[in-house]
């Protein structure tokens, strides 16, 4: 069965593509090899398995399928998609949460909030696309966190602010016209984004009617961008990269840990809830605070933040509060004031839990000029793709905190 599955994965792709001519280290280095980083926010790794996603099956079997992608924690998207672009776990490169607040100045990091994300000053490291455009190079980025800041005074020559409301075929349509332009202006690094497989997720669970339509929308997009880069005689030598930040898991309203219960709210600072809640005691309440929370708990694991484990790699960074509590799989942490609120809404699909969680784990999809065909690499840890993204484009990667020999052996070319 598995032989005939991947016959007809190979026929869909060469229909699509066409066949492959094999790369040698003789091939035009003057070529125009483009690399598209591409996420499907909240896409988890077992959801290829659905069957809905043609594209991506088809990508995956000529190219590099790894088992699973290991999110950084928290696994939450802005971390995670400033991660996979920097090679920093969040800890290092700042972004430790969706929402945080600078110790010093009380500024606050709202992720849907971009007047409050726009300060460089939260943006650690050194992304993909600034490397790119200090090379001489242009990059161009349809949506991707931090792309629209001017992070060490550098943005991406062609960039776009978020909005939901442009269409996945819209999106691809951006980056197929920034392919079009003349060869002294169109970029080398490329991101695409699609948010519409974890809103699915989030609304809905992952397990709904409304994911699958979800998956299939953006599997329509991908065929969408490969038949454009064949018309444009790039299927063989794009290199594309597909990945999510997270997974997702089923949660709940009536699953909510309420810190009312266990400690009195009035002598904490929630700077952030629902799966990891960072909590700051308020002076003179330390030991209250730290006697309550830290002792086992039914449903969720609080530390403070020097004794969180160490596999987690988290928790030496000023942003991060004094106290942590992580909820277990499927459970939120709030106060009764928020559960209270009727404006206030429960999604039915939820991430940012523990990392070793299959349920929070991702995808990862290489396909394209600079890999190999057919291969299936065990699971490995995200912020090893920063480092094998700068060995494609042949740029000196900044220290980071991936592994470069992790996905060596994805690599078709020595000079790669």
């Amino acid at each position: 069965m598995k032989i005939i599955l991947r016959f007809f994965a190979a026929v869909l792709l060469l229909s699509v593509l066409g066949c492959a001519p094999q790369l040698t280290r003789n091939a035009d280095k003057n070529a125009y090899t483009p690399l598209i980083l591409i996420s499907i926010d909240g896409y988890r790794a077992d959801y290829l398995q659905r069957g809905l996603s043609p594209t991506l099956t088809a990508l995956a079997a000529d190219g590099v399928r790894a088992e699973a992608l290991r999110p950084a924690f928290p696994s939450l998207t802005f971390p995670n998609h400033y991660t996979l672009v920097t090679g920093l776990n969040p800890d290092h490169h700042g972004i430790v949460n969706n929402r945080m607040i600078n110790p010093v100045s009380g500024a606050r990091f709202v992720y849907k909030e971009p007047a409050t994300t726009a300060d460089p000053n939260w943006w650690g490291g050194e992304p993909i696309w600034v490397s790119v455009e200090k090379n001489g190079q242009h990059a161009a980025t349809m949506f991707w966190p931090g792309s629209d800041v001017a992070i060490k005074n550098t943005r991406p020559s062609y960039w776009r602010a978020f909005d939901g409301k442009i269409t996945p075929d819209e999106r691809v349509d951006q980056v197929l016209q920034w392919l079009d332009l003349p060869a002294d202006q169109r970029p080398v690094f490329l991101t695409l984004y699609f948010d519409q497989v974890d809103h699915g997720g989030h609304d809905f669970g992952p397990d709904s009617a409304e994911v699958n339509a979800a998956i299939a929308l953006v599997d329509t997009a991908l065929q969408r961008l490969v038949q454009g880069l064949k018309q444009r005689g790039l299927d063989q030598r794009a290199n594309l990269v597909i990945v999510s930040d997270h997974g997702m898991t089923s949660a709940g309203r009536d699953r909510v840990v309420v810190l009312n219960d266990l400690v009195n709210v009035d002598n904490i600072t929630v700077e952030s809830a629902g799966i990891l809640a960072g909590l700051a005691p308020k002076p003179g309440h330390e030991k209250e605070v730290e006697n309550a929370l830290l002792k086992p708990q039914a449903h969720m694991q609080c530390w403070k933040k020097t004794n969180v484990p160490i596999r987690l790699h988290y928790g030496t960074n000023p942003r991060i509060p004094e106290i942590l509590c992580l909820a277990n799989e499927g459970w939120l942490i709030g106060t009764q004031d928020v559960i209270d609120d009727p404006k206030h809404h429960f999604s039915l699909g939820e991430h940012g839990y523990d990392n070793d969680l299959p349920s929070m784990r991702a995808l990862f999809i290489a396909h394209g000029s600079a890999f190999k065909h057919g291969l299936v690499v065990p699971e490995f840890d995200n912020v090893d793709v920063y480092p094998m993204l700068m060995r494609v484009l042949g740029i000196t990667a900044q220290p980071n905190d991936g592994n470069a020999r992790t996905t060596t052996s994805m690599l078709r070319v020595a000079n790669h």
